[in-house]
């Protein structure tokens, strides 16, 4: 057996630094007075965050001088090529946006435990590792890290009975879930001989077997789950309702990076299209009922618990396109969604104040007299999830349909899933805007004004704010990324023992690149 090589350590190197993190923090929490404040801890857990995006960098500055730095590492489990990086830089990033949110929540809430803040690192631990496992069974073991500490987060209001109903609802079926994806791995185990993405692609060719489409049939619905994908979606809006609302930001964005990082790999190792079906129907499903859920919701954070499942859809489409722009589109898409769906959410986070009292739409009458600023961000983030031009959602939703209408695979097949996305987006519309009129144009239900948000809950609306017009206005750069990220996934038989210098890199500098 190969000795464990520095290069390996560089390829783990964010999660390393989240792990040990989120250990000082469970060492500290005993040695502070009970009932004290935590947010020192969550301080620490967001240095934490901010050290995993520059150990991210190390990996891009380790990659640009050593041409092999993509190949697989670990004995053949992780790969760390540009793909995997722009995951790295994703998910730590929505993780500080949400412990950001948590400082003001957790005190208004009366929660002093710091064990809060290091279950939010290991499991950001899990999510970063999903991204760049080639191995399924490391795939699986990245899964449950993740998920363990999500079950845990969605009922820490522990003295409020939906909150623990949330927790026991995400368990019970996410428990279920998994036991697809595993069942899932076994078959394509046996149809295959290998549990390596890199090999299965290679081995199964274009035309895989029953058994074999049979497994990613179970990964899929394993997966679909985790995404909030339908006929899998049952659990979101009532898992949504209970749980934190800073916690509901990071369970509707990272876990869902992670688990969409997780399908672009499995379903990109091989040129068969056999689970395209599937995916049409997950795609269409997740639109409509997400929508027309939505429309039936008078509590906000139900309201974007079906929102997020049609978003869920919106992606799906990216994946039907099964081409190149598709793969980009849908990594483009997850960083587009995270940005618009973590500002919300803190929106709804502050909002909500003690006990999250004030979660309906009719809460939210005069907002726009009453805290004109918060109104105005809460707007911005609305407009995005419509798709309205100068923000992230219009060019993310416009990247996914144009892979649609571009594929040459099935293409009346994907022109009908376009127009359904279409009409879905103009369903939408309804919602979104019945929100913003409600706070610009009723009278205040509510006679006092929302309490002055903190500086940390400031700070996280305005990277939300600026994220969402960044990548409206100028994604030249992430689009860059993105398209060599989805240049990686292409399957190649070369991909498991070597890397093309240049080919499996995270790019450099990009600022002669057009802005698209």
């Amino acid at each position: 057996m190969n000795p464990i090589q520095t290069v390996d350590y560089i390829r783990i190197l964010p999660e390393l630094v989240l792990t040990a993190f989120g250990i000082i923090i469970m060492m500290a929490d005993p040695l502070l007075k009970p009932g004290a404040s935590r947010k020192g801890l969550g301080l620490v857990a967001l240095g934490g965050t901010i050290a995993a995006i520059a150990a991210t960098f190390c990996q891009i500055a380790w990659s640009a001088r050593d041409a092999n730095f993509a190949t697989p590492g670990w004995f053949g489990m992780v790969r760390v090529d540009s793909f995997a990086i722009f995951f790295h830089l994703l998910i730590p990033a929505i993780s500080a946006v949400c412990i950001l949110a948590s400082l003001e929540y957790l005190d208004a809430q009366n929660i002093r435990s710091g064990e809060y803040y290091a279950l939010i690192l290991f499991g950001t631990v899990g999510m970063v590792l999903m991204s760049s496992a080639v191995e399924l069974v490391l795939i699986f073991i990245a899964l449950e890290i993740s998920s363990i500490s999500t079950y845990i987060l969605a009922g820490y209001r522990r003295r409020n009975a939906g909150s623990a109903e949330s927790a026991i609802k995400y368990f019970l079926l996410g428990s279920f879930a998994t036991a697809f994806f595993l069942y899932g791995v076994a078959l394509m185990f046996g149809a295959t001989g290998s549990t390596s993405i890199l090999k299965i692609g290679p081995a199964l060719g274009s035309n895989p077997g029953l058994l074999a489409i049979a497994a990613t049939a179970l990964m899929i619905v394993g997966l679909g789950f985790k995404v909030a994908a339908a006929p899998f979606h049952i659990w979101t809006p009532d898992v949504y309702e209970g749980a934190p609302a800073p916690i509901v930001a990071l369970m509707s964005t990272g876990p869902k990076a992670a688990a969409f990082a997780v399908l672009l790999r499995v379903l990109f190792a091989t040129t068969s299209s056999d689970w395209l079906p599937l995916i049409w129907i997950c795609a269409a499903l997740s639109m409509t009922l997400g929508n027309f859920g939505a429309l039936m919701q008078n509590n906000v954070k139900r309201m974007l618990a079906y929102s997020s499942i049609a978003h869920a859809g919106y992606l799906l489409v990216a994946f039907a396109a099964s081409n190149e722009i598709g793969r980009s589109a849908a990594i483009f898409y997850t960083a587009s969604y995270a940005a618009m769906n973590v500002g919300a959410f803190a929106v709804v986070s502050h909002f909500g104040a003690g006990g999250e009292r004030y979660v309906s739409v009719d809460d939210y009458s005069g907002l726009g007299r009453r805290s004109p600023l918060l109104a105005f961000t809460f707007t911005i983030f609305m407009l995005s999830l419509i798709g309205i031009p100068a923000t992230a959602g219009f060019l993310a939703k416009y990247y996914v349909f144009n892979a649609a209408l571009s594929a040459n695979a099935h293409p009346t097949a994907l022109v009908w899933l376009t127009i359904i996305g279409l009409v879905n987006s103009a369903v939408a519309s309804y919602y979104y805007l019945r929100l913003i009129v409600v706070m610009y144009m009723r009278e205040p239900v509510i006679v006092e004004a929302p309490a002055p948000a903190s500086g940390a809950m400031k700070l996280a609306l305005v990277l939300a704010a600026i994220a969402t017009i960044y990548l409206g206005v100028m994604p030249g750069r992430v689009l860059t990324y993105s398209d060599a990220g989805a240049r990686d996934l292409l399957p190649t038989a070369a991909a498991a023992g070597s890397a093309t210098p240049g080919s499996s890199t995270f790019p450099g500098p990009v600022a002669t690149t057009p802005e698209k």
